[in-house]
């Protein structure tokens, strides 16, 4: 079968076709025709040589998002059926990746596309949907109270502030001039400038700095400020300082709730709901995957590139 892989790692010309063996779905796994895979910041690290678990051959296929058709199921599997449009959450350091023609994931990885949805779109939703979704978890605040949320134009922290007013929360994001009016559509109550300047805009509004912060731009120390002592803050690809004031560091990692099928399908539901908005920002031939890599780095990207297997 064919999948976009890197043998060595590098910038995005490592990426290019290799052929691999067919993989088959075994007991409780269904095998997915891959259609449609998207491009993720998660999939240029391992393109660059991280996530990768020890002992791990050559080749490595990025991608942890993909959407498709069920084409085998293995024993077991009772909630998903040949024939069926499906999406899923992969992690790349047990098998290959999504830029693949074919996958055997776990059942639990999978969950049927969001009704009226077409397949590239859904390929855009699990990753960093369910990144956000852990994210608000773990800060575990209460409708009423106060998140701040830096990336908000991004898919992870678009779909943070998505999932907070849908949790019944204050959102205070922020956003560079040209995404003011794409961040207010995503329902933010007030959407600040970005920048170094974001924790003290907060303060102006909120004193005593806000409950909790989800850092989707990774500006860490810079915007700690924008919380109240005692608070929390969301980091998605971990820390290195220490927040102080009593804050709690909550480091989100996705790859353990790939099998959480609850999870995935509450936010296929709620895209159902009118609560999560899918963006595809271009879809593109698979052998375009380095054109997509260097896009997605070249920064202002607005939604997710999707690759084509079809």
């Amino acid at each position: 079968m064919r999948a976009i892989a890197v043998t060595e790692p590098g910038g995005p010309d490592a990426l290019h076709a290799v052929d691999l063996p067919e993989p088959h779905a075994g007991p409780g796994q269904v095998r997915v025709r891959v259609a449609y895979a998207t491009v993720n910041p998660t999939d240029t690290n391992l393109r660059e040589g991280r996530y990768r678990r020890e002992g791990q051959e050559p080749p490595f296929v990025p991608g942890m998002d993909v959407s498709g058709t069920v084409d085998e199921v293995g024993d077991g599997v009772t909630r998903l059926s040949v024939g069926e449009q499906v999406m899923a959450l992969v992690v790349p350091t047990l098998a290959h990746g999504g830029y693949s023609e074919l996958l055997a994931l776990p059942e639990g990885s999978v969950v049927p596309i969001p009704a009226g949805t077409d397949l590239p779109a859904a390929s855009t939703l699990l990753m960093n949907a369910m990144t956000a979704r852990l994210s608000l978890d773990a800060l575990a605040l209460s409708p009423g109270q106060t998140l701040a949320v830096t990336g908000a134009a991004g898919s992870y922290g678009g779909y943070v502030v998505q999932l907070a007013k849908a949790d019944g929360l204050t959102v205070l994001a922020d956003a560079k001039n040209e995404d003011v009016e794409l961040v207010r559509s995503l329902g933010a109550d007030q959407v600040l400038p970005r920048g170094s300047g974001f924790a003290e805009a907060v303060r102006a509004i909120v004193p005593d700095g806000v409950d909790g912060l989800a850092d989707g731009s990774v500006q860490q120390d810079e915007v700690t400020g924008a919380v109240r002592d005692g608070g929390g803050i969301a980091v998605i690809r971990g820390w290195k300082g220490d927040a102080g004031r009593g804050i709690t560091v909550h480091a989100i990692w996705v790859f353990g709730s790939a099998e959480d099928t609850a999870a995935l399908d509450a936010l296929r539901a709620q895209v159902e709901a009118g609560q999560l908005t899918l963006r595809v920002a271009d879809v593109l031939p698979a052998e375009q995957a380095p054109e997509a890599h260097r896009r997605l780095a070249g920064g202002g990207v607005r939604g997710r590139l999707v690759l084509d297997l079809t």
